[in-house]
């Protein structure tokens, strides 16, 4: 196999490279990026419904002169049981990257076990990590350098909350998360960012994690696959919904965050989400220029 980069966790990314994907983001977000994907194709795998992911990759990929090729089970041969080593084998002989929206960890794994071309992770249930860094992006837009800083995570321990402790291992920011007990997030993820120096706490208390950070975030209650649980887990969540008076207990000029998309008036109340110190427009949008970043500086490896 020729040699390549992936990216399918944040832990794949040095600090120093990650500064340097934030540099190519804020270019690309200042004027159309160079035509770098000229002539080259990207495969988009969702396994998984998406909206800004796609438009932005797509878009992305357009952007830099690529051709964006989108890829669903339902309409290839994955869909009828073919094997992923032999889709990863074969798309990598037509296609210069390929991103993966999934369910299971192990499959973006095995895609880039056997594709001997960059594989970005575009959403496994463990990680999220094109999201969390476009987060980090736009709140070193507004705050510069986040090392010493604090940032809480209140709500469901899943893979959103997963790649911010990666992020939290990798940028210096002092992490809280608040979580309903037996919703915390990867005991394996938690550890091995606790190893690289990481500050990491995990609370009950959403007052407790929310004190004194310069960004709250949260994530819907009952992630995709989990629609099943909506039910039982809105009895467990409701003491976590980011309230207005929970955004006072933040920094002065904190900011709200989330994913989207958003349920209003469950996880986070309308007037929190439609307020003033809210940024996840300008989350969503950052996905854009840092997935362009990210596709620019594994192909130049």
């Amino acid at each position: 196999m020729m040699e390549h980069r992936d990216f399918l966790s944040i832990t794949d990314l040095s600090p120093e490279e990650i500064q340097q994907v934030f540099s190519s983001a804020q270019e690309h977000k200042r004027a159309l990026p160079q035509q770098c994907l000229l002539g080259k194709s990207v495969v988009l795998i969702f396994e998984k419904a998406s909206t800004r992911t796609r438009i932005s990759f797509e878009v992305g990929v357009a952007r830099m002169g690529g051709h964006p090729i989108v890829l669903t089970p339902q309409g290839s041969q994955m869909g009828r049981g073919e094997p992923l080593r032999d889709t990863a084998r074969i798309l990598a002989g037509y296609c210069d990257c390929i991103v993966m929206r999934t369910f299971g960890h192990d499959r973006v794994e095995e895609m880039a076990h056997f594709a001997d071309v960059p594989v970005i992770n575009a959403l496994t249930d463990l990680l999220h990590p094109c999201q969390v860094l476009a987060d980090c992006f736009t709140l070193t837009q507004r705050f510069e350098d986040l090392a010493g800083r604090k940032v809480a995570w209140i709500g469901d321990g899943n893979n959103m909350a997963n790649s911010w402790i990666n992020a939290a291992a990798a940028l210096g920011f002092e992490l809280a998360l608040a979580c309903p007990k037996g919703y915390d997030p990867d005991e394996a993820v938690l550890s091995a960012a606790v190893e690289r120096g990481a500050k990491v706490r995990i609370v009950r208390d959403p007052a407790e994690a929310a004190s004194g950070a310069i960004a709250v975030n949260t994530d819907v209650w009952a992630s995709m696959g989990q629609e099943d649980e909506a039910g039982s887990r809105k009895g467990v969540f409701e003491a976590f919904q980011v309230t207005q008076a929970l955004m006072d207990r933040a920094a002065p000029d904190a900011v709200f965050m989330h994913c989207l998309p958003a349920h209003r008036g469950e996880e986070v109340t309308e007037d929190v989400l439609e307020g003033s110190g809210s940024i996840v427009w300008e989350q969503a949008q950052n996905r854009l220029y840092v997935q362009e970043a990210i596709v620019e500086f594994l192909l130049r490896q």
